[in-house]
């Protein structure tokens, strides 16, 4: 009887796979303990109101056989700016020795989360104790975030990485073509990406470690109205994960959904009902047989210029006069960088990948990028093994495509105001980032596709 027990024992063990990886995560709650004003509205005129749930950050660090480490790290927040990210990569590689290449920093962009210093300022005019709340939270929140790496990296348990695709379906593109424009509401007839890809980390014994899943859709559905913090959509769906996962970590990472919208949205039970659509097609996708993944972790980043607009003086001068506050906020900005003999003419770009051998590629670009560049880099690359998400490492701007420069509109125009931009960015923007993302790629052994 115990030699049958034991031979069956035995014979299960063998069918675990040996581990091809180490693992680490760690999590902590980013939640501000005092009212703070609410990022990605403008219309916003007071301070938070209350919790809907607290907001997290997670750390991921995956370790491959040779010894190279990369760091992701997710968080439900609007998008941390340029000064934040720089800050926590240089401590990270200081203090564990990830290098500015292996780490990633992605933001939900959840419009009910704390507004950060540096990043869509010009939405707000803040007092001096409004001001100082968001100040102290954005430095709370860089040693959170080094600290959390450093958690993670130091608990590295062996682990398998397996990687599937699903669908989930309430994202549609905003762009709505109008007799006066493209302006934002519903285009059933947009382009999209539905596609929800899953990351799934086991132990050892097979066990259920982690869960780190994307989409492409703003985390919108919790409009203006509300002044409670929260994950939105995203951060429900982590909840449904874990609570349907016990013991296991659910990481969300936002793809490129600049122009696309959860549908329907204004209602708490809206957004519950999106994460809970998004959490059961996760839970189902990590319960199907997926591609195992294996192999060295390559990693490469990439600083390229975007450039944009012509402007001069005058351009912000007549700005003045505007009736649009943010207008004229953004024109005294862009006024004092001329004083100063600093036009803003550029914008340094954050670029970068990440691969796992040949069975996974990340690609991780800055900004609100729109969902164009996500359906190319499939088109040009593959889709099989990829992951393409925007909001990344610094939150400038929206990043809008060709196309929709020539549409005009929101994602290409207005919104330079509130990211405290200049104005639009020139026309080759598309193919500028293009150029380094093949540069990226390559680096990372990932080919174009025949």
């Amino acid at each position: 009887m115990l030699r049958s027990a034991f031979f069956a024992m035995l014979a299960g063990a063998v069918l675990l796979p040996a581990a091809e990886y180490q693992v680490g995560v760690a999590t902590a709650v980013i939640t501000p303990h005092e009212p703070i004003y609410l990022s990605g509205y403008g219309g916003r005129d007071h301070p938070s109101e209350g919790v809907i749930m607290d907001l997290k950050a997670k750390a991921l660090v995956i370790r491959d056989k040779g010894g190279s480490r990369v760091a992701i790290v997710t968080m439900d927040l609007i998008g941390i700016p340029r000064g934040l990210s720089d800050m926590v990569a240089a401590r990270v590689e200081k203090q564990y020795g990830i290098p500015r290449s292996h780490l990633v920093l992605n933001a939900s962009h959840t419009h009910t989360g704390p507004l950060l210093a540096g990043n869509l300022e010009t939405m707000f005019e803040l007092s001096p104790q409004q001001r100082q709340v968001v100040d102290e939270y954005s430095r709370n929140l860089a040693d959170t975030l080094v600290n959390i790496v450093g958690a993670a990296a130091g608990k590295l348990e062996p682990a398998n990485l397996w990687f599937g695709n699903g669908t989930a379906d309430f994202a549609i593109n905003r762009r709505e073509p109008t007799p006066e424009g493209v302006k934002i509401g519903l285009n059933p007839a947009g382009p999209t990406d539905h596609d929800v890809p899953v990351l799934k980390i086991t132990g050892a014994d097979g066990k259920l470690r982690v869960v780190l899943f994307g989409y492409a859709c703003h985390n919108t559905t919790l409009t203006a109205l509300f002044y409670k913090l929260s994950g939105d959509y995203a951060g429900f769906a982590q909840q449904y994960v874990e609570k349907a996962q016990p013991n296991t970590v659910a990481m969300f990472m936002e793809l490129c959904g600049g122009d696309q919208n959860p549908n329907p949205r204004s209602k708490l039970e809206y957004a519950e009902q999106h994460g809970k659509e998004l959490g059961t097609e996760v839970v189902r996708v990590a319960g199907t047989k997926l591609q195992r993944v294996s192999g060295p972790i390559r990693a490469a980043f990439r600083i390229t210029d975007l450039a944009f607009a012509h402007h001069t003086r005058s351009t912000f001068e007549e700005r003045l006069n505007d009736k649009n506050v943010y207008r004229v906020r953004n024109a005294r900005n862009m006024l004092k960088a001329y004083d100063e003999n600093r036009p803003v003419r550029s914008y340094p770009y954050p670029v970068q990948a990440l691969s796992f051998g040949k069975d996974l590629t990340m690609v991780a670009l800055g900004g609100e990028v729109v969902v164009d560049y996500s359906l190319r880099v499939k088109k040009e690359y593959g889709a099989k093994g990829l992951i393409v998400a925007g909001y990344s490492n610094d939150v400038m701007s929206y990043i809008p495509s060709k196309r929709i420069l020539d549409e005009g509109g929101y994602e290409a125009d207005d919104s330079m105001v509130y990211y405290g931009q200049p104005g639009r960015y020139r026309d080759d923007v598309e193919e500028r980032i293009f150029e380094s993302l093949a540069d990226v790629l390559k680096r990372v052994g990932r080919a174009p596709a025949r």
